[in-house]
């Protein structure tokens, strides 16, 4: 234990030298000096090789220089040009300004038209400011810097996310701005109980990450194990949400995945709404959902904007699709290989017949139709959407037409194989998805070992680990185990609005209560 213990703190200690030792990292002791020429010079040192850094001096009344210090591509230069240099070179000092006041006091109050406006008197804080588009202004002979925030960077007009589509839900979807994205959820929750608690996370990246949830809604216990796991985090980058999701899930070795995510401001509201924390990052489109269950992941955005009879219709189906895709390779091949007396005669003629003149078992059979079927989905998804679909389903009916004409595979087989890969579509979340075509390997592998044996011992592994996972301290199977029956309300059914009063006791804070009863019209 000592061992680890050590072992630990080394490598700590390493990666702070390491950090300490950057060229960029700035040292926030140094002040910023009233010797303009010397603070030129640090800041020139500073970002050295940086061809996009610009420093611009001119002088204001034509005898106090200013240093104007901003990153090209970062700010807005046409909005640069209008709110500062055009006021401090050619209006300079308003009338009725007193004498007394400071130059950096009257540029502040009187000649800068932007709306935030800071002071800083660390050369660490004047460079990050910089690097996160804001203005520099240095004035000689003033103490501290002035930061202006200006952006002017280009960015992703908000648009319908690709990957979770809806028929009758809102259109818009996060982008890979994070001011963007924090005003689509201000725009559906208008209340000061929305809260945004920043951190910045990358020694090198400084990434902006935003912690979203309601007050009074969310648990404070959760809260708290979020902003531990945040704050535990030591990294040089962090370039997105998917990085953060490892450094702060529960079980990293589990096929499934315990955070959520979404590119919907909608499903984001919706969980803040029944006591879950956001987490978005800076410069990606996709948020993250604490915690996440197992049911979560088999619920779609329309579930909730369509009737609550035709949701739990296709819910249902739902499972069932979700139950083929899991176990049906694995059955047929248990059944074709070991048990094939529990297959109907008239069927088990069909099989044997059309198995007749393959050369290969069952089990062989079916890896090598999966690993196909697999690969052309990989395939689809990475090349140019224009061709990605023709590629895979030409592909699909090319290969398993004419494989099963050579005789290396049987027609049941590709008919199996595809109507597993058609029920796995229609699994909402892709994550979650792809953790079941995963378990469908070792599945597959186990039925054709053990037969039914082999399927029913990966079922009660699978069940013991869906149980005993957690995701912050939320038991993955529930509300069905441990079972809540109050909250069963929207687990396999969805029970009607007006019955949905209560949030689910096994997030919600202090306020439990969504809306009073007898809202049902009579």
């Amino acid at each position: 234990m000592m061992h680890q213990f050590r072992k630990r703190k080394t490598l700590q200690d390493l990666f702070k030298k390491k950090t300490e030792s950057l060229p960029s990292k700035v040292n926030t002791k140094d002040t910023i000096g009233s010797d303009l020429s010397d603070m030129e010079q640090q800041l020139k040192k500073l970002f050295e090789n940086c061809s996009d850094f610009v420093i611009r001096p001119f002088f204001v009344m034509d005898k106090v220089k200013i240093l104007l210090i901003y990153i090209d591509g970062l700010v807005d230069t046409n909005l640069l040009d209008e709110v500062f240099l055009k006021p401090m070179i050619f209006e300079g000092k308003p009338q009725g300004v007193e004498e007394t006041s400071s130059l950096g006091k009257i540029i502040e109050q009187h000649l800068i038209a932007v709306t935030q406006v800071k002071n800083v008197s660390k050369l660490g804080e004047l460079a990050d400011g910089i690097l996160k588009a804001n203005i520099g202004v240095v004035i000689e002979g003033e103490a501290n810097a002035m930061l202006a925030e200006l952006p002017g960077y280009e960015k992703r007009a908000i648009e319908e996310p690709a990957t979770e589509v809806t028929i009758r839900g809102p259109k818009d979807g996060f982008t890979e701005s994070l001011r963007t994205n924090t005003t689509l959820l201000r725009r559906r929750i208008r209340s000061t109980k929305l809260k945004f608690e920043s951190f910045t996370i990358g020694e090198l990246s400084q990434t902006d990450v935003v912690m979203a949830y309601i007050d009074g809604i969310a648990a404070d216990s959760l809260l708290e194990e979020v902003r531990s796991r945040i704050g535990r985090i030591q990294i040089d980058a962090l370039m997105g949400s998917e990085m953060l999701e490892e450094f702060i899930e529960d079980v990293p070795y589990s096929p499934f995945p315990q955070i959520q995510n979404t590119e919907r401001p909608d499903i984001l509201i919706a969980n803040l709404l029944e006591g879950r924390v956001g987490i978005i990052v800076d410069n990606t489109p996709f948020a993250l959902v604490i915690p996440m269950t197992f049911w979560s992941g088999l619920q779609a955005a329309d579930d909730y904007y369509e009737r609550f009879i035709y949701t739990t219709f296709i819910r249902f189906i739902r499972y069932v699709l979700f139950n083929i895709s899991l176990f049906l390779p694995s059955l047929y091949v248990a059944l074709s290989t070991f048990h094939p007396k529990l297959i109907p005669t008239s069927l088990l003629f069909s099989v044997a017949a059309a198995r007749e003149g393959v050369p290969f078992p069952a089990i062989v059979e079916a890896l090598m139709m999966e690993f196909v079927f697999e690969g052309l989905r990989e395939a689809g998804v990475r090349l140019p959407k224009a061709i990605g679909s023709a590629v895979s389903i030409v592909g699909a009916l090319v290969i398993g037409q004419a494989a099963v004409q050579a005789g290396i595979v049987s027609a049941p087989m590709v008919i199996v194989v595809a109507t597993t890969g058609i029920a796995s579509f229609s699994i909402p979340r892709y994550n979650f998805g792809t953790s079941i075509r995963l378990i469908r390997f070792i599945m597959l592998i186990l039925a054709g070992v053990l037969g039914l044996y082999g399927i029913v011992l990966g079922f009660i592994a699978l069940t013991i680990h869906l149980v005993c996972l957690r995701s912050f301290g939320v038991p993955y199977f529930t509300p069905v185990a441990p079972q809540i029956p109050k909250d069963l309300k929207d687990v396999i059914i969805r029970v009607p609005r007006w019955a949905l009063n209560q949030r689910p006791t096994f997030l919600a804070g202090k306020d439990k209560i969504r809306f009073p009863k007898g809202q049902k019209r009579k």
